[in-house]
């Protein structure tokens, strides 16, 4: 997968975590594009060790369950750094 792809699957990723979760998470689109790649790849690097799949296509529906659900774990632990509650005040 090209780095332009790889940028594109990581935004849409990071917001689709953000709207799987509940409550308010900070951030714009720059934070998002952000927690997306660093989702992506925990997502393949986990995918690859754990399951040994396969993240070449972009298309792929392996590709974008493993990058939203590393983004999704992304986005928790930076609640959890960040001190954000879940709920919105």
């Amino acid at each position: 997968m090209g780095f332009i792809a790889f940028i594109i699957l990581g935004l849409i990723a990071g917001a689709i975590a953000k709207a799987i979760l509940p409550g308010r998470q900070g951030g714009g689109w720059i934070a998002t594009l952000i927690l997306g790649v660093v989702g992506a790849l925990l997502g393949g690097w986990l995918g690859g060790l754990i399951f040994g799949a396969n993240l070449e296509g972009f298309f792929d529906i392996t590709t974008w369950l493993l990058a939203i659900g590393g983004a999704i774990i992304v986005l928790l632990i930076w609640g959890l750094i960040t001190g954000r509650n879940k709920t919105a005040r």
